[in-house]
């Protein structure tokens, strides 16, 4: 099948819109018509080069669409299901997927790319999913249903930015009622783990960003307080207002320095919650006696320990109530032939989430 898509050809040059081929599906695998694609800041990490990789290459891993053919093995879905698509593929069968942690599956074998150019050279299906494109092939594991009521665009937050943030707080730190959270960083990611601390019933939510502006948006999602990071003493003026550190602190921005002050804000006991994905190489330093002698904990957090199956339809359900907040993310809505344009918008770093829409595709 002939689509289009945004090719990544050389690190760090704009995305060529280019028209390739996608195989049909075979075994687990599922063909989805997109219609919508948010830009995550790892798809342009990836296409800037910042963790390497092979080119030609399509990214793209926050999506939704509609199910246009399935391969034979395929169970529980069928053509026609809304879904999102997700990078988290998953065998289903190993120790870490058996323990309810599929971000984390070791059984899972690599893909042969389902996408071929022009010339009938490979080109690289990127995080698995492949998703600045008309169409997706991905593994039965990536999609799960959405109901008909949550719209496209909204739906692809919750592929990534939105699990990432509120999966983050809820499964992860396991922020109990009454417990102090803060959040630095109010980009999109940021503002969901904003969001999820709220959901989890946080006593006081304080973000820190060095933008006013995003600080405006924390508490518009629900944070009791903002302190600007700059300038002047961001950890004294977070332990003025809570009286004491924070039970978790969540870092959601990809750098160093925020790694690194990140330990001074946290309550005895307190979780380091690392959210926020730096470039290779990156490094942020402590005194390990520090986290002896307070009892801190660092967690990772990749993907908000999401289980799709579990967690998909409580955001859904929470989003239709009007709990969490979804069409509020979104910036701007972009065709493809403007991607170029949505990820430079998206490097200023206004932008909460730049979507990609389609119009939806016929069945196959």
């Amino acid at each position: 099948m002939k689509i289009r898509a945004a090719v990544c050809r050389a690190f760090g040059a704009p995305l060529e819109i280019e028209t390739l081929d996608l195989r049909a599906p075979v075994g687990r695998e599922v063909e989805v018509a997109l219609g919508a694609v948010a830009i995550c800041h790892s798809d342009i990490m990836l296409a800037d080069g910042s963790w390497g990789g092979t080119l030609p290459a399509v990214y793209g891993h926050e999506a939704a669409g509609r199910i246009t053919a399935l391969g034979p093995e395929v169970r529980g879905l069928a053509r026609g299901d809304k879904v999102l698509v997700t990078l988290v593929r998953a065998c289903g069968r190993c120790a870490s997927c058996s323990g309810g942690h599929p971000v984390g599956c070791v059984g899972k074998h690599a893909q042969e790319s389902p996408l071929t150019d022009a010339s009938g050279a490979p080109v690289v299906h990127g995080l698995d999913t492949g998703g600045f494109a008309e169409r997706a092939l991905v593994d039965e594991s990536q999609v799960a249903k959405i109901p008909e009521a949550v719209p496209m665009d909204a739906a692809s937050l919750m592929s990534c930015g939105v699990i990432t943030g509120v999966g983050a707080v809820v499964n992860d730190a396991r922020l109990r009622p009454g417990e102090d959270a803060v959040v630095i960083g109010a980009g999109g990611v940021g503002l969901n783990a904003v969001q999820g601390a709220r959901i989890a019933g946080a006593r006081r939510i304080v973000a820190v960003d060095m933008n006013e502006g995003k600080l405006a948006a924390a508490r518009d999602f629900g944070a009791t307080h903002g302190v600007l990071a700059a300038p002047g003493d961001p950890v004294a003026a977070v332990r003025d207002i809570l009286g004491k550190g924070a039970e978790a602190v969540f870092v959601t921005v990809g750098a160093a320095g925020a790694y690194a002050a990140a330990e001074a804000y946290l309550s005895p006991r307190g979780r380091l919650v690392a959210v926020g994905m730096t470039p290779g190489g990156t490094e942020a330093t402590y005194q390990p006696a520090e986290f002896v002698y307070a009892g801190h904990r660092i967690l990772g957090s990749r993907m908000g320990d999401v289980v799709l199956s579990r967690d998909i339809p409580w955001l859904a359900d929470l989003y239709l109530q009007g709990r969490l907040k979804l069409d509020e993310l979104i910036s701007a809505r972009w065709p493809l032939e403007k991607i170029n344009a949505a990820i430079a918008d998206t490097r200023a770093g206004a932008a909460r989430r730049n979507v990609i829409v389609f119009d939806e595709a016929p069945e196959r």
